[in-house]
């Protein structure tokens, strides 16, 4: 059995500055609008010598103090909207060095169920394990989804856990400021008692250690977890040994991890009568698809790119389009997609040729609209990207 090390000392690996020099590059990649301080990446670029001199002091120093995040809204699918906290992007850096050396501690220690904000694993690695267990014989599924898990992690529980690993004071007392510097919400400042804010560079971390505790004591009872982030599914051989595991489940999310099922998005199913997983939906024992939201919302992004009263040539629109196609495409190939992508095809051609019709009918032009005049303008087949 590999032993598991304490961290007591950290401080200086952190504050590395070559370290806090790469992190503060991933941030300034990644983009970004500003935090409440109103300064977005390029103001932190223009000043960057400044700014990582003094966040470097700040942090040695004991001084650094992040601001509160700011609350901003993206939809989701269903209408709803999703709540962001946007850190400053000096908070950003500071995140960023420090997850830098966690994720490093906390990589030794994460089960292989888990799949979400980790290396080298990706959704198609979950996608891909459960087709392994269902081909092994587990047939039935605990599709389970926990309500607000962001938003409701217990802090004083995960600092408990993340102490199992790092007793470096200075390190747990950083965590403790990001996860209760507060939110600003319409200039109110409002208190963070729980969770952590989706849109901290540290948070995707912070809440796989949370559900570590929830991995290991799945897998350390011989259960088949896949989990990719808050979003998990816990296979078996049989009906009888799913509902045995949803009491399970039940038992570490809701009395041990404090947090709380949805009752309406928790079912046991099976691949028969199929389930919904990263985007993909399982059906009819053997074939999985793009699920119809996944599709509805890609073909609305179609429709905005190509809307007709746009004054820019096709040509210019064909690039916008390129991306998101291959995008999409990317994801969705491992499916059973090839009649699916044929019939998209044709409906994305169908809306060039919209768009270029009104131009035509500007211009007073008159030709025909062939398939191989778009190929030739630089539009790409989602079938052919993916299965030639």
């Amino acid at each position: 059995m590999r032993r598991i090390r304490t961290y007591y000392t950290l401080k200086n690996i952190i504050l590395d500055k070559f370290r806090m020099n790469y992190a503060a590059q991933q941030v300034l990649s990644n983009g970004g609008c500003s935090g409440i301080d109103g300064e977005d990446i390029e103001k932190f670029r223009d000043n960057y010598k400044l700014n990582m001199r003094e966040l470097h002091r700040q942090m040695k120093e004991n001084r650094y103090n992040p601001s509160p995040v700011m609350r901003t809204y993206i939809p989701k699918s269903n209408g709803k909207k999703r709540p962001l906290g946007i850190p400053t992007v000096k908070d950003r850096v500071a995140q960023a060095t420090v997850k830098q050396v966690m994720e490093i501690i906390f990589e030794r220690v994460f089960c292989d169920c888990s799949y979400g904000f980790r290396p080298k694993r990706s959704a198609h690695d979950a996608i891909d394990k459960i087709e392994e267990y269902k081909n092994q014989g587990y047939k039935w599924v605990v599709d389970a989804d926990i309500k607000s898990y962001f938003d409701n992690i217990d802090h004083d529980l995960l600092m408990d856990f993340v102490a199992e690993h790092i007793s470096d004071g200075w390190v747990l007392g950083l965590i403790r400021s990001w996860l209760t510097a507060g939110i600003m919400n319409s200039n109110r400042l409002e208190k963070t008692e729980k969770g952590t804010p989706q849109g901290g560079v540290i948070s995707p971390l912070l809440a796989n250690i949370y559900l570590h505790q929830f991995d290991k004591e799945m897998t350390d009872r011989g259960y088949k977890l896949v989990r990719y982030a808050d979003d998990f599914v816990v296979l078996t051989k049989s009906k009888r040994k799913a509902k045995r595991a949803l009491v399970v489940v039940r038992e570490i999310i809701e009395e041990k991890l404090k947090l709380k099922l949805h009752p309406e998005k928790t079912v046991i199913t099976n691949f028969g009568k199929g389930f919904v997983f990263l985007g993909y939906e399982f059906v009819a024992w053997s074939y999985k698809r793009p699920r119809k939201k996944a599709i509805d919302k890609f073909k609305d992004k179609i429709r905005n790119i190509t809307r007709r009263n746009r004054p820019f040539p096709v040509e210019f629109i064909i690039g916008e389009l390129n991306p998101v196609l291959r995008g999409w495409a990317n994801y969705f190939k491992f499916g059973n997609v090839k009649r699916l992508f044929r019939k998209l095809d044709s409906w994305i051609r169908m809306r060039i040729r919209a768009f270029m019709e009104k131009k035509k009918a500007i211009l007073n032009q008159n030709y025909r609209i062939s398939n191989s005049m778009l190929e030739d303008k630089g539009l790409i087949s989602l079938l052919t990207y993916c299965f030639n």
